[in-house]
């Protein structure tokens, strides 16, 4: 973690102790600059800056509430859509707290909420965000199973646990250019300031000379003891595929588990094109 982003934290609320405030406040929310990030991965220049800006990243609500106005509550899942282009990235930590602050604050209607919803969350993250309120029941409906080929049943000797990009490579011999869809469900990296751990399924997809799957894998694994951000993770691992293999198209998705009734789902792609929205199982 940067000097810049370690400053960050020290005024947000991530690793602090203290009670869920009941009532609506968007002073909870707490936005930190993505350049400090992608200056760490080095996707702060160039050309290599501008693929980093395609893709999005989804919020999943699982834990919304509001008050009408006779004061019984009302429960919806919400969807959070940022465009990564936006300024910031908001700490998770506080979108949590902010989000909590409706379950005690009345209003009219959904209309309302999500109104301010989209109006405050475009402010802190100073981009293109929309906030699509959703019906419980309608969640369900949105499990999936992953498409493409499963690593995780490939015999390998894993010996790191921190992000070792040196792993990733192309096939040694007969390489070609292939099409893949690739993803395990072993990834697990860690919260930069309380080391609670994060979980996710990640996908690779990528057109270009084949690249070698156990090496992929064990890259993967390795971010095991990694300290990072989702949306910094995902970018760190866009940016080390893209370097070590260059491939001609890459696209790198990150279906993080919940925590707090939130989950954080990353995308970053070199093309324009449309952003997974599948849930999975374990989220």
């Amino acid at each position: 973690m940067s000097q810049d982003e370690e400053k960050s934290l020290s005024t947000g609320p991530l690793g602090l102790s203290g009670d869920y405030a009941e009532g609506y406040s968007v002073e909870l929310l707490h936005p930190m600059p993505r350049a400090e990030g992608r200056k760490a991965v080095g996707l702060d220049t160039g050309s290599e800056s501008e693929l980093a800006h395609l893709g999005k990243d989804l919020w999943t609500g699982y834990e919304f509430s509001w008050l009408d106005t006779k004061g019984k509550p009302v429960v919806a899942g919400l969807k959070i859509e940022v465009d990564c282009a936006t300024t910031n990235i908001v700490e998770s930590k506080s979108m949590k707290l902010y989000l909590n602050g409706f379950a005690q604050a009345q209003f009219a209607d959904a209309g309302i909420v999500s109104a301010r919803l989209n109006q405050d969350l475009s402010t802190a993250f100073a981009g293109d965000v929309v906030v699509d309120l959703i019906p419980i029941d309608e969640l369900a409906g949105q499990w999936a199973s992953m498409r493409g080929q499963c690593l995780d049943g490939l015999d390998i000797q894993v010996t790191n646990y921190q992000r070792a990009p040196e792993l990733l490579g192309q096939m040694s011999s007969g390489s070609h250019v292939v099409t893949e869809h690739l993803y395990t469900h072993l990834f697990r990296s860690l919260c930069p300031v309380t080391a609670q751990p994060d979980w996710a399924t990640v996908t690779v997809s990528y057109t270009g000379n084949a690249i070698d799957h156990a090496g992929l894998l064990g890259y993967l694994i390795s971010y095991r003891c990694h300290q990072a951000f989702h949306e910094t993770t995902v970018e760190r691992i866009y940016a080390d595929i893209m370097g070590a293999c260059q491939p001609t198209f890459l696209s790198v998705n990150g279906r993080f588990q919940r925590r707090g009734g939130l989950d954080i789902n990353p995308f970053r792609s070199s093309e324009a094109c449309p952003v997974p929205d599948a849930r999975m199982p374990r989220q």
